[in-house]
């Protein structure tokens, strides 16, 4: 693996009710650094952020936090990052965050995370980036959301090559090692178009 590979996490600033998802942002973290890779995640130094963050670090990653102002107080800026950004608004923040990454996952989250989610699987969607996008899908989390999904399939709002564009998983590793492998082999997966 080149050490060029930044995987872009979007997760919860709080840290949930379960263990399992420290854990896993723990193992996810780990994972990145390990392999000297580097995070790109939303700036802040509180619940699953600051947890991937720090386990990143502390596994000899690169942490590329990005942050907007309005949140650097709410959210704690983490000011250990390798580069801290601090830009204007949400927008800047995700399309910046969109363009330092390889790859993007995401692990349990509210609201924030889930239009994280949303927005860069639209935008691959519809030809801005040929980037893979993932779900960790930690102590079942997620199986609702995927379960309406489906069901957006069925009802037909959706195509079943939409739900191609992303896939899901319950094991770190195995996700991890998939979308890295998948940005290697995707064409244009170097950039993404100006998002407007």
């Amino acid at each position: 693996m080149t050490a060029k590979f930044s995987v872009c996490v979007y997760c919860g600033s709080r840290p949930g009710e379960r263990e399992e998802f420290a854990s896993a942002a723990v193992a996810v973290g780990r994972w990145i650094g390990e392999r000297g890779g580097q995070l790109v995640y939303g700036g802040g130094r509180t619940g699953l952020m600051g947890t991937v963050a720090e386990a990143t670090r502390a596994a000899g990653g690169r942490v590329v936090g990005i942050i907007p102002k309005a949140l650097v107080d709410r959210e704690l800026a983490n000011t250990l990052c390798d580069e801290l950004h601090i830009v204007d608004t949400m927008h800047e923040r995700k399309a910046m965050m969109g363009e330092r990454a390889d790859a993007f996952i995401a692990l349990p989250g509210g609201i924030g995370t889930f239009e994280e989610l949303f927005e860069i699987w639209t935008w691959r969607q519809l030809g801005y980036h040929n980037k893979p996008v993932g779900i960790l899908n930690v102590a079942g989390y997620y199986d609702t959301m995927l379960a309406f999904l489906a069901h957006g399939v069925r009802e037909g709002f959706m195509g079943e090559w939409q739900m191609d564009l992303i896939r899901s998983g319950t094991e770190v590793q195995p996700l991890l090692q998939a979308l890295h492998d998948e940005s290697r082999r995707q064409p244009g997966a170097d950039k993404l178009a100006e998002v407007v």
